[in-house]
């Protein structure tokens, strides 16, 4: 895929709520994607909402590492590229083929409220891009608009981190709010596969995932998307 460029853009936030706990990226969902698209050829851009050093959430670096993330904590280039990214309101995201938003719980807080980062897609979709996102990463689609101004997300297949894998995961009382409710809310045609196993969708242009084990399918329906 030469000359295809794709924009990844992370939280910058790296605590859960008042709890203190840390949290950031999910690892695996950025670097699952992200040697699917350099592999592919495409050139890849890191940015993140504030720019500066990638926060990941130090829970997406224990037990048994999948491949992708050991590759990237011994990239050299994938290190240099989370130490220092540009700020999202200084990036021009309609100019990229596609755009993908990795999750982690530090998504939800500050993604939502990003009016550079809605804007941005917003104009990206406009454009005839691929807009993208897995897990807790559709929660930077909540206030994307699509060309006539309602949300993006309504009418369209799309999947998210589900209410019942919040439940799970400990925090349905912590996070500002329930990712599979709110795309439900908006519009969207949400679907899900079981808690915690790979499942994604693509409606056109949009494509979603629902937990970290489904990066690498979110990462093949771009590839797909951009043909």
């Amino acid at each position: 895929m030469p000359n295809r460029s794709i924009l990844i853009v992370t939280t910058s936030h790296d605590r859960i709520g008042s709890t203190g706990k840390p949290t950031g990226v999910w690892l695996e969902e950025l670097a699952t994607p992200y040697y699917a698209f350099r592999d592919a050829g495409a050139e890849v851009t890191i940015a993140s909402i504030k720019g500066g050093k990638v926060p990941v959430d130090p829970s997406s670096l224990g037990g048994e590492l999948p491949q992708s993330v050991q590759r990237f904590l011994a990239d050299p280039e994938a290190q240099r590229a989370v130490a220092v990214t540009p700020a999202i309101d200084a990036v021009d995201v309609a100019s990229y083929d596609a755009v993908f938003l990795p999750g982690g719980h530090g998504t939800v807080w500050d993604l939502p409220g990003s009016a550079a980062l809605a804007t941005g897609l917003s104009a990206a979709y406009a454009a005839g891009k691929v807009v993208s996102a897995v897990c807790h990463g559709p929660a930077g689609l909540v206030a994307v608009t699509d060309p006539s101004g309602a949300p993006l997300v309504q009418g369209k297949r799309v999947a998210g981190f589900t209410d019942s894998e919040e439940v799970a995961a400990g925090l349905d009382k912590t996070v500002p709010f329930l990712l599979e409710s709110r795309l439900k809310q908006l519009g969207g045609r949400y679907e899900k596969g079981a808690d915690f196993q790979p499942f994604a969708v693509a409606d056109g242009r949009l494509v979603t995932g629902q937990n970290p084990a489904s990066s690498a399918l979110v990462a093949r329906l771009v590839l797909e998307a951009l043909g």
